[in-house]
């Protein structure tokens, strides 16, 4: 810990201001910027716009100053599709809550009042600013803004005790968060560090309007001080081709970072001697006993804000509850060890060089191959004559035309260049990762397979995935979180101070999307329209697809998945009847059955009695002429009884074996067939009486 009132320090650091401190830090900053990155940003900044520069020749011969636009189009196709993924699906970031919290609506409440307040700053045009610059120049920066504005809206007033309404506007004041995108010429940064958390502190150096520095004198928030005028300085102009204009503009350098704590405390008692104020501590409370001092770092965060590279406009501690920088920043790849990341410029800056090379040197070679030229024999032609080329065009010679004048060229210009500047082409396509129509042309129309096709687009997709994840956690999410917490602070009216979990909600880019749609109507064509997965396949291909009311038609397939319950009872219903149906028939081909087989018992005990019944009729025959009384009648009543007799035996026997077959048919499954029947018993033949 220093002790910076004990003579630690030089006369010069104790007499050198905040203001001086600040500004030698930030012109030491700028000095390694401009010796290192500015020239090449400047040139990937042109090359990206299409503009030639001096500079940028190739060959001291060259004439062309034409710029292919391979690397113009790679730009654009992958911030369109980092775009497109963060933002294609409406709902960019999400919102979590602690698990065991009941209360889940606050949010949604968050959620969709943080949706609001960026929609109207317009905070999807700053993030696609931002990306634009961390693809041409290799990092994407942006400045948080919290500004206090007044906002108009229609309202009505009863007047004259209700009887009428006026109609007017209702102005109400509100806190909001805007997000402005910085030029990496207009950042300034510690050499050593390679994030803004770990510098000792970064800023924001560019020229302003004169009126809108006026404007936050005016409200209090700057000291109300003479400016002065702005010097020109060219390396800070967002567009250096551009005539400079000097007139009511202000160079404003915002410092957020660490300072020495007696500097800062030496401004702020200025400022408060300045406005006749008490003399405030830097935690805001008024000054104490000094018997603490030595614990107190030798650093404190601070803000700080000069104008014109010396007034003082703003010195203080940082306000934000959270105590950080309002800056956020992410590279497009990441450079290990340094903080200026790789965009997708520096990625094809060599491809696109020769690709302009060979360009430039076919149309340099074609001013000397297409555009007639004469030779001639400056003896012959008259004097003071100024011999020229031209439709209609009248040569003066002294003598025979044919042998003064002789028409020539270079040659031909070699075919070969326009293979060689399609595969310089593709180099660019290859170093950057942007393909679009023109890339996959060639493959499209037959030149590769499917399997080869998709594997190259995998490839691409998985770099444009590592971009937008890289952008999800160093920039997105940081910049809603930071946003957040302001509203917090400076609007708790509106939004609960709780501690709640940011997450991104992209999803795929278009290319992705438009592989995974592929991969999935292909699979599609393996599974009927019956099969349970055929339906998830249809909603997966819908969400997928950039269409107006993809969410209606998703909500109308699900709840066509969703079972009906009017629908289960019929069909419930119907299942019912049919058993009950299946059942009846069942229970008639039984009866038929059981009566089939009883007809068949019946017939079987009528064939078995016919001989009983012959025999009875033999006897009664034999005894119709006995005289009753006699003899011979008692010996014959005698015998006719054991007849019968036999006769009720042999009847119970059949009756016994018929209840048998009938309860094992009952009891076990229909025996086969039974075979022949025998033939038929003679009855047992029973004692002939002696003749009479």
């Amino acid at each position: 810990m220093k002790d910076y009132n004990e003579g630690e320090l030089n006369v010069s650091m104790i007499d050198e201001s905040l203001s001086d401190w600040v500004i030698t830090k930030c012109d030491n900053w700028r000095d390694h910027y401009e010796a290192n990155y500015r020239l090449k940003h400047d040139e990937y900044y042109r090359l990206w716009r299409g503009i030639w520069d001096g500079a940028d020749v190739t060959r001291a011969s060259e004439r062309s100053k034409i710029i292919s636009p391979a690397l113009q189009q790679a730009v654009e196709s992958s911030v369109a599709e980092v775009e497109e993924a963060t933002f294609g699906r409406g709902t960019w970031f999400n919102i979590t809550d602690d698990m065991d919290d009941p209360e889940k609506e606050d949010v949604a409440y968050l959620r969709k009042k943080l949706h609001e307040s960026f929609g109207k700053t317009k905070v999807r045009k700053s993030v696609a600013e931002c990306l634009l610059n961390a693809a041409v120049f290799g990092n994407g920066i942006g400045e948080i803004i919290l500004e206090e504005i007044k906002e108009r809206v229609p309202a009505t007033q009863p007047i004259m005790d209700g009887e009428m309404q006026a109609v007017g506007v209702e102005i109400k004041e509100r806190t909001v968060c805007r997000l402005q995108p910085i030029m990496p010429q207009n950042f300034l940064i510690d050499p050593v560090a390679t994030s803004v958390d770990d510098a000792l502190g970064v800023a924001v150096d560019m020229f302003v309007s004169r009126h809108s520095v006026e404007i936050l004198q005016e409200q209090g928030v700057y000291r109300d001080i003479y400016i002065g005028t702005a010097t020109p300085d060219f390396d800070i102009e967002p567009d250096q081709d551009l005539t400079t204009f000097t007139d009511d503009k202000v160079r404003l350098t915002k410092y957020y970072g660490l300072v020495p704590r007696h500097l800062l405390e030496r401004a702020i008692k200025e400022k408060a001697e300045e406005d006749d104020e008490e003399e405030v501590s830097l935690s805001g409370e008024v000054e104490e006993d000094e018997e603490n001092e030595d614990e107190e770092s030798y650093y404190v965060e601070a803000i700080v804000v000069l104008a014109n590279g010396g007034v003082c406009l703003k010195a203080e501690e940082n306000p934000f509850m959270m105590q950080d920088r309002p800056i956020v920043t992410f590279p497009w790849d990441v450079v290990p060890g340094r903080f200026w990341g790789r965009g997708i410029c520096e990625k094809g800056y060599n491809s696109q060089k020769a690709l302009d090379a060979e360009i430039r040197a076919r149309i340099d070679a074609l001013g000397l191959t297409v555009h007639p030229m004469m030779a001639m024999d400056a003896t012959r032609i008259p004097r003071g004559s100024r011999p020229e080329i031209a439709p209609g065009k009248l040569l003066l010679t002294n003598g025979n035309p044919a042998e003064i004048l002789h028409p020539f060229n270079f040659g031909q210009v070699s075919q070969i260049t326009f293979a060689q500047a399609d595969a310089l082409q593709r180099m660019v396509q290859t170093s950057t990762g942007a393909v679009d129509s023109t890339g996959v042309g060639g493959q499209v129309s037959g030149e590769a397979t499917a399997a080869g096709i998709s594997m190259s687009l995998g490839a691409i997709i998985k770099r444009h995935k590592r971009t937008l994840i890289n952008f999800q956690e160093a920039f997105l999410i940081p910049f809603v979180e930071k946003a957040a917490f302001r509203y917090m602070q400076f609007d708790p009216d509106n939004y609960k101070a709780t501690d709640y979990k940011f997450s991104a909600s992209s999803s795929l880019g278009i290319m992705a999307r438009e592989y995974e749609v592929t991969q999935l109507v292909q699979l599609m064509q393996t599974m009927s329209p019956d099969s349970p997965a055929y339906p998830a396949l249809i909603e997966s291909i819908i969400d997928n697809m950039n269409i107006s009311n993809r969410e209606d038609i998703i909500k109308t397939l699900q709840a066509a998945q969703q079972p009906n319950p009017e629908a289960q009872q019929a069909a419930q219903a119907e299942q019912q009847a049919q058993a009950a149906f299946q059942k009846s028939q069942t229970d008639a081909l039984n009866g038929q059955a059981a009566e089939s087989m009883a007809r068949a018992e019946k017939i079987k005990a009528e064939a078995a009695a016919i001989p009983q019944e012959l025999e009875i009729q033999k006897i009664k025959a034999v005894t119709s002429n006995l005289q009753v009384g006699t003899k011979d009648d008692k010996e014959f009543e005698r015998r006719l009884k054991i007849a019968d007799l036999k006769l009720k035996q042999k009847d119970l026997r059949v009756k016994e074996q018929s209840v048998m077959l009938q309860s094992q048919r009952s009891s076990a499954p229909p025996p086969p067939p039974p075979p022949p029947a025998p033939e038929q018993q003679q009855a047992e033949p029973m004692p002939m009486t002696p003749p009479l």
